[in-house]
């Protein structure tokens, strides 16, 4: 394996991006409530896993044609780069390896038995599944690419570590033993012009890349925990160049449509990545993304759980009792990191994480918007008729209540809403700070009279 560091420019581009793939890497790797007990625990690895061949082909993993199989015994990545003949491809993959942690307990005599977990005074260890990142980059000029096929054989090893289980005053009452197991694994990279109808105005080359994972350790009859020991885990490739530019898959120049029509990507989607703007790198992952994703800088760190919102999980964290707090501790570093971190959020972090408002819809001009003849701008009065079809239900409950309008805003396809608050709610000063408003089209309201000084609204 050819291991090299890229130029600069892929270099920034690539840590521009490294919170969104890391997030990547372990999405899914320990879910709330952190235990190791819980039941949403005990299935692990749900994205980007990549299986030993035999295993998938006996559990029916191979056929390509199947949707939403999350393990496969390889996954590509297709995507296009304008660049010229001199320049050259970084790619970088990146993975979990299982490291199996289990625990053993000191005997009277001295020798260690097996067991479910160790009580180690006020912590506990308990024996889980825990990862280990990975990280390989290959560098090849783009003409050996266009030339043929480059293949690099991937290799992680296998190793073991043991460590003491000290109690509260220094003594051994067990030990933790960490094994993982070798993985191997071939990537193919590759480069040529995509057969665009007509020929596209601009050279656009095809570059894909293939990892297949090629143990030849595991029996097809093997427990699935036992295929992931020898599986590349939340897999995703970063490729990057220091002289061309990827072209987006999502919205491609109109000359490069057709091809990137072609691109077939399997177990994996790429989006441009870095700062916006930035065409030097491309992020290929097991998780559909956007171009140009970024974690949002109010999380105050990973929670392993996108489909949960960082304030509910973060909240529903501090409700754990204090014995489920020590199994989480006890059930990997990340789980405890978690804890700590939760548990020590201000009340300013936790505002921040109650939500924002990124790029608000563009208010109109200051003669707002007509309806049944009166103009209604900021601060108008209106009683709300919302439509009895085709609106949200819970609108309903607010027929004939009325409202004070914060803004007019036009949506993306030039729509006019109007954001109100309703007068009588209670929170509707607090609405008002947080910019968390009602909206309704202008045929949903009638326009009242300003209110009077001194009338409440």
């Amino acid at each position: 394996m050819s291991v090299e560091n890229g130029p600069a420019r892929v270099a920034r581009s690539f840590a521009h991006a490294r919170a969104v793939a890391d997030a990547i890497l372990y999405e899914g790797y320990l879910l709330y409530p952190y235990r190791r007990s819980s039941g949403k625990n005990r299935v692990r690895w749900q994205f980007g896993v990549i299986v030993p061949p035999a295993w998938a082909d006996a559990h029916g993993l191979t056929d390509t044609s199947v949707a939403g199989s999350a393990e496969a015994p390889w996954q590509q990545t297709e995507c296009l780069l304008s660049a010229p003949d001199d320049a050259a491809v970084t790619c970088r993959v990146r993975f979990l390896q299982t490291q199996r942690k289990s625990v053993e307990e000191r005997l009277p005599e001295g020798s260690f038995h097996p067991a479910d977990f160790v009580n180690a005074g006020e912590r506990m260890e308990v024996g889980f599944d825990e990862a280990v990142p990975q990280e390989f980059d290959f560098r090849i000029p783009l003409r050996d690419l266009r030339a043929g096929e480059q293949k690099f054989d991937l290799r992680a090893p296998g190793r073991e570590d043991t460590d003491p289980i000290l109690d509260g005053e220094g003594r051994v009452v067990g030990r933790a033993v960490r094994r993982r197991w070798p993985l191997t694994a071939v990537v193919t990279l590759s480069a040529t012009p995509p057969a665009a109808p007509g020929g596209a105005p601009h050279r656009a080359d095809l570059l894909r890349v293939h990892i297949a994972n090629t143990d030849a350790a595991t029996a097809a009859d093997a427990p699935r925990d036992d295929a992931l020991c020898r599986s590349l885990l939340a897999c995703h490739v970063l490729l990057g160049t220091d002289d061309g530019s990827f072209l987006s898959l999502l919205d491609p120049p109109e000359w490069a449509a057709a091809a990137a029509r072609e691109c077939v990507n399997v177990h994996t989607f790429p989006v441009l990545t870095g700062e916006p703007g930035d065409r030097h790198a491309v992020l290929s992952s097991p998780i559909l993304l956007y171009d140009h994703p970024q974690v949002a800088p109010e999380s105050p760190g990973d929670l392993h759980d996108a489909t949960e919102i960082d304030e509910i999980l973060s909240l529903r964290t501090l409700t754990l009792t204090d014995e489920e707090k020590r199994e989480a501790r006890g059930t990997d570093p990340r789980a405890a990191a978690i804890l700590d971190r939760t548990e020590s959020l201000s009340p300013e972090a936790f505002a921040r994480l109650h939500g924002t408002i990124r790029t608000p819809l563009p208010e109109s001009d200051g003669a707002g918007v007509v309806v049944a003849g009166v103009p209604v701008a900021k601060g108008s009065r209106v009683r709300l008729r919302p439509r009895t079809r085709g609106t949200d239900p819970q609108d309903r409950f607010l027929d004939g209540r009325t409202a004070l309008v914060e803004a007019v805003m036009t949506d993306v396809d030039d729509g006019t809403h109007l954001a109100v608050t309703v007068e009588d709610d209670p929170a509707a000063d607090l609405n008002q700070w947080y910019g968390r408003f009602r909206y309704f089209a202008p045929d949903e309201v009638e326009p009242l009279p300003a209110a009077a000084d001194g009338e409440p609204r």
